[in-house]
């Protein structure tokens, strides 16, 4: 597999690529899970896309801020996984041994 790569830029803010997505997506939908519900709702409510662009910066921030949380609790770990779903085109089941170190390292139930 190619080099392995951080999730985050030089100024320590996540890069939020499919890749860094797909690998933290379990946390995502349990940690941001009360922003992306707001935010379906009011999109289900009113398709004009100016009335929940509020919503849509809440999950943005939500989401940023755990992909920053999860890279300083466990780097190489979310690091591994998201060179491997990069490398492998957001394939799961060619990066299970990555997961499921990054899994144990960062468990959802935190």
């Amino acid at each position: 597999m190619g080099k392995q790569t951080s999730v985050m830029d030089a100024r320590g803010e996540p890069i939020p690529t499919s890749a860094v997505l797909m690998a933290a997506s379990k946390h995502i939908a349990t940690r941001c899970r009360e922003e992306n519900r707001a935010f379906i709702l009011c999109k289900k409510k009113d398709p004009n896309p100016e009335k929940c662009l509020d919503k849509g910066q809440q999950v943005t921030r939500c989401v940023l801020s755990l992909l920053k949380k999860l890279h300083e609790k466990c780097p190489q770990e979310m690091d591994a996984y998201a060179s491997c779903m990069y490398y492998h085109t957001n394939e799961f089941e060619f990066c299970r041994k990555e997961q499921q170190k990054f899994e144990s390292a960062c468990p959802l139930s935190e």
